[in-house]
């Protein structure tokens, strides 16, 4: 794995970052949970370019400029439609979405939230479990990320993470080891 993968907790509006992810709806408007949070922060110019940029299918991302976020780009990861719910299928694609566009714009650093845990009803640890599984997949192949951080709104949610990140940590030295082993 050629990135890092990193966690914090904290409010994802002011990480300096090349770009932030949205736990965005299909219409990408920006209503509560953290794309509420990104309108306000971020100003009016993020929901015109959402506007002008049209729905996408769930599961699909989009980016836009970052307005007055001390971000680059919104990359919008539409992981339910409007009033729905997240499934594990439509946070899976919209990361995986979400990291081809970082990639795509020669992002180096994305701080990313919990996709779909919030307003969307998706459970905390699978979705974890997912972004953490879609993020290490990602920087075994080529990109111009060099940091995925995860920016989780509270503790109980960090340490989920916490827990996730550091279970595929243990996994992944198994792994090398049996591959030595093997040799």
């Amino acid at each position: 794995m050629s990135g890092r993968i990193t966690l914090q907790e904290g409010d994802l509006t002011t990480h300096v970052v090349d770009a932030i992810v949205n736990a965005a709806n299909s219409e990408l408007k920006l209503g509560d949970g953290v794309a509420g949070a990104i309108a306000n922060a971020g100003g009016s110019s993020i929901q015109s370019e959402c506007d002008a940029h049209g729905p996408i299918a769930v599961g699909e991302a989009a980016i836009t400029g970052a307005g007055d976020l001390p971000a680059r780009f919104v990359i919008h990861a539409a992981g339910m439609a409007p009033g729905g719910a997240a499934t594990e299928d439509s946070v899976r694609h919209c990361m995986r979405a979400s990291l081809q566009l970082a990639r795509e714009n020669g992002c180096v650093t994305i701080a990313v939230p919990a996709v779909g845990a919030g307003i969307a009803g998706f459970p905390m640890q699978r979705c974890a479990e997912i972004l953490i599984d879609e993020a290490r997949a990602h920087f075994e192949g080529e990109t111009s990320l060099e940091e995925i951080r995860f920016v989780l709104f509270g503790e109980p949610a960090y340490r989920v993470f916490e827990m996730v990140n550091d279970a595929a940590k243990v996994e992944a030295q198994m792994e090398r080891m049996r591959q030595a082993r093997g040799r």
